[in-house]
């Protein structure tokens, strides 16, 4: 949880948070994302890489170098959810991704692009996620009563599931 804290904070990420990611070789995903401070609610663009498990930030693309240091680091197994935060910050193309103490928010360019961060982060989180086993897989929900979603568009919830066999 302390790299989630240097994250939201904007102090430098330690080096054990990063170290044994090359994130600057083939990233899961990656692309702008506008992020709120956690502290200072000011909203900053910034370019993010989601790789093995962790989702790192940077001033942009042309900073992302073997020598890099990150602007933060957030660990997904720390993350219970990520899910869509427009009605909550009122803002189009908003997510939110959640751990047990903090919430943080982005706002992405398109609605296409904040699905496919939240199926991407969803995924990572299920795959790192210390509590996920052999049994459990992802659902992906569109609900439109969830307070995620536009009445009738696709909305992707994630959530564990247990399968019994």
């Amino acid at each position: 949880m302390e790299s989630l804290f240097r994250s939201v904070t904007g102090a430098n990420p330690n080096p054990s948070d990063y170290e044994e990611i090359e994130f600057w070789s083939n990233p899961e995903r990656t692309g702008w994302l506008t992020k709120q401070g956690e502290y200072i609610k000011t909203w900053r663009r910034r370019w993010f890489i989601l790789k093995q498990g962790k989702l790192l930030w940077f001033k942009d693309p042309s900073s992302v170098t073997r020598a890099s240091v990150p602007r933060g680091v957030v660990s997904v197994s720390e993350c219970l959810t990520v899910k869509g935060a427009e009605d909550v910050i009122n803002k189009p193309f908003a997510f939110e991704l959640s751990t047990s103490r903090d919430t943080m928010y982005f706002i992405a360019d398109t609605e296409k692009e904040k699905e496919e961060w939240i199926n991407s982060i969803g995924r990572s989180i299920v795959q790192h996620s210390r509590s996920v086993t052999d049994n459990e897989v992802v659902d992906y929900i569109a609900d439109s009563t969830d307070s995620c979603c536009v009445p009738g568009a696709a909305c992707p919830v994630v959530s564990l599931i247990s399968v019994e066999h």
